[in-house]
Order: structure tokens, then sequence, then C-alpha cells
């Protein structure tokens, strides 16, 4: 389970695992997140995970009880709301600079996220489709080759992650994103802002009430 990649810490990797434990339902809102079972669980010493603990608070996705467990943060009407406000005022300004600058790297990872997203909704991997999402998002916005917009968005991104795996309808999330992809990489920096809005529209009516995990 989430084998560590390269040069990354003990600490970054049982936040990673974690991280995606809370963003794919595996560990549902409310539930504890013990420092010493984790430990356990992970067969690791207990000072890498309290620094993940730590980071997963930072990120807004753990809430802090006692020195030493926390509990998953359960998501709000009122959190997606503001969440779904941010995303609208940031990503019409992302979209319209990548397709803006279309960087050939930048849109080589676009599309790898995109392809990994459409063979697993292909297949209705709905956890990996998810990610890919998510993955798809975080390279549109390096895309945009904005550092402040992706110093902003990396401040949000274990929300953000959290929000953008909240929904089931897995095709028409591929379709959207494919539609945003080619509009990025045809230069068309008014239809890909278009776009956005539309996807981001479509987004808000897709997610999930709080609480309910992924199925």
């Amino acid at each position: 389970m989430g084998d560590r990649t390269e040069d990354e810490s003990e600490s970054a990797r049982v936040a990673r695992i974690l991280r995606e434990q809370i963003v794919d339902g595996v560990r549902v809102p409310g539930s504890r997140l013990v420092e010493r079972d984790l430990a356990a669980e992970l067969g690791i010493s207990r000072v890498p995970v309290r620094e993940a603990l730590h980071t997963l608070a930072a990120e807004g996705l753990a809430v802090p009880r006692r020195n030493t467990w926390m509990t998953v943060r359960t998501f709000t009407d009122r959190d997606i709301a503001e969440l779904n406000e941010v995303r609208l005022a940031l990503e019409p300004l992302t979209v319209r600079r990548a397709a803006q600058l279309r960087d050939p790297e930048a849109l080589r990872r676009m599309k790898r996220c995109l392809d990994a997203q459409g063979g697993a909704t292909a297949r209705k991997d709905a956890t990996t489709a998810r990610r890919a999402a998510a993955d798809f998002h975080e390279a549109m916005t390096e895309a945009g080759g904005n550092s402040l917009l992706v110093e902003i968005s990396s401040s949000l991104a274990g929300r953000m992650r959290w929000l953008l795996g909240q929904y089931d309808d897995l095709q028409p999330v591929y379709d959207e994103h494919l539609e945003l992809y080619l509009a990025i990489e045809s230069g068309d920096a008014r239809a890909a802002a278009t776009l956005a809005r539309r996807h981001l529209r479509a987004a808000a009516a897709r997610t999930r009430k709080p609480g309910h995990g992924p199925t």
C-alpha cells in the first residue's frame, strides 16, 4: 500500500496514504486518526505519523482533537459552496492562461492524466478515474504558468482533491475534461474559459452531500 516514491520522506508517504484514503472514502468523515494506531497499522514509528497528521490538518482534511489523535474532516454544505466559489474564481483564469501559453510539456502531462482518466472511466474504475481527474486539474493549473496561482492552488490541494472525488458520473467528467484539453491545446483561450465555467457549474451539481463518500 502506497510504495514510497523517489525522494519522498516517510512523513510525506504517510500523509499521501492517509490523504488518498480520505479522498477515496476509505476513512469516512468523523473517523478517528490515532497516532499510535496508525503507526502500528503502517509498521512505522509514531514520529512520521505525527508529522503527517499535522500536514493533513494544515490541508484542511483532518481536525485536531487531542494531542495524539485527530478526526477526518466532515465537509459541510458551506465548505463545499466555498470551495466551488474559489474554483469558479481561479480555474477560468488558469485555463485561459494555459491556452495562451500552450507549453508542450504541460500539454503532455495533461494528456497523460486525461488518458489515465479515460482508461479508468472505460473500465468503470471509479477510484482511479477520480484520482486521474484531480491530477488533470493540478496539471492544468501548472500549465497556466502563473507561480502565484500554483502556490494558492497547492495550499488548497487536499481539499480540492476531496471535492473532485465527490461524484459518480465518470463519463461526463471525462468528456468535459477532454473538451477543456482540446480547447487549451488549440490555443482557444476564450472557449477554454467558457468550458471551464460550464464544467464548474456541472461539477457543483454533481457533488455529493457532505458525509457521502465515493461509491
